[in-house]
């Protein structure tokens, strides 16, 4: 489903597309959520969902080392290579291999990594002083050059980096010392220092990648300073990562970890409550109540900085009519979508971004930020007289499905059950999961599609991550849209440092996306982690797709 996104493509960065998958059919999908919107009150516990959910800051730490712990993946990476490191799986794995400049922590802030410091000598300039005595997997010391050679090809259009577009303000990377680095801007960009901890941050061998050559990241090593190297990669099947000894920083609790590719929710659940795997992220939410209810472990919910939405991929058609984009978000059913397609464990909302997003912003701006938002709760009769005020009764619009989760494929069909109550012909077009990464990156893929859930995860703490999407010409505006004041309000925004005054321009962007509806948001999503009672330590936080998270893990007692 996105992910946060898919992220990829030529010289933007985008969000992800989440590859999972669900074993029921669009079909059976949209039996299931007719059933509950024509019931009163939540579904029961046997329908997979859960109640009464709290967010945990963390999880107990470990308290010894452990030989292994096997994690399960719902995906394969089709590649380790930190430039288009853009979804869940690769940076699942990825961020316990490579390391960045800078360090998103589990508490969703950020710390020095790579770079011992980072400082800001005026408001173009970045220096970058790199710890000594940091070595790559393969013994040989980081210097300078390799991290300029390491951002270099992010910035490269032969690579068709994920994260170039965090790149699109800088003038020159050049080494300044044997241990300093310093990025000069075209003008100042609050933003590109917080995607320093990210993967658009990572910093690899020079030599390691260059020998690889268009190999790098598929097979052998990828010349990464992190706790992990890279194993055995048995396709299809499992990564295997060992434990790296010549590591700077604090040694990994377990000697390997083993990441399982189950890419059936069922099999991926039976195989946590078998102990086969041991743990893992992105729990198929119709296991919620079956995990938590039995015994073999602990699932935990943290921040996700995460929001369900429909993307608007065509204008050209009758979605080019606000009035219509406002009736179908009066008439989605949000709180049956959140029983049925998040296992009750996410909360409606009518924001693009997420509120932890803007735990810089006081609270007046955040206040701000939701005041006047439009409703979530249902309105059938004022969406039908928009539709017929707009003369597009017995329309057509075309939604994107998929098997890959229940937050897709019965965000669809409430979709088309909401079209259906206000005299819309919703029909839906259903993606092979596999394929469904390509609506984030090929045009093509979006021909005669008009709208697709997405969810979308912020990168970092800020919500110019999300609201940047629908400046012209961003890489994720796909419906086409372009409003020169908002544009004016990107920029304004993207040159201010200081937090506190960029989040008062970010709350204007944020009034005037929503208002637009560019997406429809539905709900606000947490991470879910499941743990078996033999291990404990990883981060309850969506910071596991760059911090070293696997390191953590290790011994219950």
């Amino acid at each position: 489903m996105t992910t946060s996104p898919a992220r990829t493509g030529g010289a933007s960065r985008s969000r992800r597309g989440r590859l999972t998958s669900l074993g029921a059919t669009a079909t059976a999908a949209l039996t299931s959520f007719a059933l509950l919107a024509a019931c009163s009150g939540p579904p029961k516990d046997d329908a997979g969902g859960v109640t009464d959910v709290k967010l945990s800051a963390s999880t107990p730490q470990a308290s010894g080392e452990i030989d292994s712990f096997t994690w399960a993946v719902y995906a394969e990476p089709p590649t380790l290579d930190y430039t288009v490191a853009f979804d869940y799986p690769q940076n699942t794995v990825l961020s316990n291999v490579c390391e960045s400049l800078m360090r998103w922590t589990p508490g969703l802030t950020t710390e020095p990594g790579l770079a011992r410091q980072a400082s800001n000598p005026d408001p173009t300039t970045w220096v970058y002083d790199l710890r000594p005595g940091v070595r790559f997997h393969d013994g040989k010391e980081m210097t300078a050059d390799d991290v300029v050679f390491s951002l270099d090809r992010q910035r490269n259009p032969d690579n068709a980096a994920a994260w170039a577009q965090v790149f699109q303000n800088v003038a020159s990377i050049d080494k300044s010392g044997p241990l300093q680095v310093t990025v000069k801007l075209n003008k100042p960009d609050s933003q590109f220092p917080q995607y320093m901890a990210t993967a658009a941050g990572v910093v690899a061998s020079k030599a390691a990648v260059e020998a690889a050559g268009k190999d790098y990241g598929t097979t052998g090593g990828l010349g990464c300073t992190g706790p992990f190297q890279l194993g055995t990669w048995n396709k299809g099947q499992s990564i295997e990562l060992d434990r790296f000894d010549g590591y700077w920083g604090t040694k990994a609790k377990a000697k390997k970890a083993v990441f399982r590719v189950l890419t059936d929710p069922s099999a991926r659940t039976n195989a946590l409550l078998s102990g086969e795997v041991d743990g893992g992220y992105l729990i198929p939410t119709e296991s919620y109540a079956r995990l938590s209810g039995s015994g073999a472990g602990t699932l935990y919910f943290g921040e996700g900085l995460s929001t369900v939405n429909l993307n608007v991929t065509n204008m050209q058609g009758p979605l080019g009519d606000l009035r219509v984009r406002q009736a179908l978000s009066l008439a989605l059913d949000r709180s049956g979508f959140v029983k049925a397609g998040l296992g009750g464990a996410g909360t409606t909302t009518n924001s693009l971004t997420t509120r932890a997003a803007w735990a810089a912003a006081p609270e007046g701006t955040r206040k701000s930020a939701f005041e006047g938002l439009p409703p979530t709760g249902q309105d059938i009769e004022k969406a039908k007289a928009l539709v017929k005020e707009a003369g597009a009764g017995g329309k057509t619009l075309t939604v994107a499905t998929s098997s890959i989760g229940q937050d897709v494929s019965l965000l669809a069909t409430a979709v088309q059950a909401a079209g259906t109550r206000i005299g819309l012909d919703i029909r839906l077009k259903t993606i092979a999961p596999n394929a469904f990464t390509a609506l984030f990156t090929d045009p093509q893929a979006r021909e005669g599609i008009d709208m697709f859930p997405l969810t979308y995860y912020d990168s970092i703490t800020d919500p110019l991550d999300l609201l940047t999407n629908f400046k012209t010409g961003a890489y994720m505006n796909f419906a086409g849209y372009s409003d020169p004041e908002y544009d004016r309000l990107v920029e304004q925004a993207g040159g201010v440092y200081p937090a506190e005054q960029r989040m008062e321009i970010a709350a204007k962007l944020q009034r005037k996306a929503s208002e637009q509806l560019l997406w429809i948001p539905v709900a606000e999503w947490p991470t879910a982690l499941f743990m078996n009672k033999r291990i404990t330590g990883a981060p309850t936080t969506i910071s596991y797709m760059y911090y070293p998270w696997a390191a953590d893990v290790g011994a219950v007692r």
